[in-house]
This record gives structure tokens, C-alpha cells and sequence, in this order.
């Protein structure tokens, strides 16, 4: 049987260790989240605030392919039109 005082040393070694890796994951969100926030300011500076909507024709275009899929879920669905 091991002394006492070895588990106490490994139960701290282990929250140490945890320490260290949350500490770290925690850096890299906080990077990955400054990455994302660069990458939408330069999105945002492409694209000019007064840029057109669709065309009636897109808009028609778009309302009839959304159509169609309603009929295919329907008819993946089993239900009868």
C-alpha cells in the first residue's frame, strides 16, 4: 500500500495539470474567437451597405424552388398532394 502523502502529491500534480490545459484551451478560444471577429470587420468592409436586394425574377426563382422542396419533403413524408 502506498503512503498517504503520494496520493495527496499526485491528486495536486493532476489539478495542476488540469490548470495548465484549461489555461491553455482557454487561450486558444480566446484566439480563435479574435480570429473570427477579424475575418467579420473585413467581410463587413467588402461589402457596401447599399448593395442591392434580388430581382423580382430571383425572388421568383428562388419562391419556386422552395416549392419544389416542400413537394419532395412531402412526397419523402409519404404524404399525398
Amino acid at each position: 500500500m502506498q503512503d498517504p502523502q503520494f496520493y495527496l502529491v499526485m491528486a495536486a500534480a493532476g489539478l495542476v495539470a488540469l490548470a495548465m490545459v484549461t489555461a491553455g484551451m482557454l487561450t486558444a478560444w480566446r484566439g480563435w474567437l479574435a480570429l473570427k471577429q477579424q475575418q467579420m470587420a473585413l467581410a463587413g468592409n467588402h461589402m457596401p451597405s447599399d448593395m442591392p436586394g434580388p430581382s423580382p425574377t430571383q425572388r421568383i426563382e428562388i419562391a419556386d424552388l422552395k416549392e419544389r422542396i416542400k413537394k419532395l419533403e412531402a412526397i419523402a413524408a409519404g404524404v399525398d398532394l
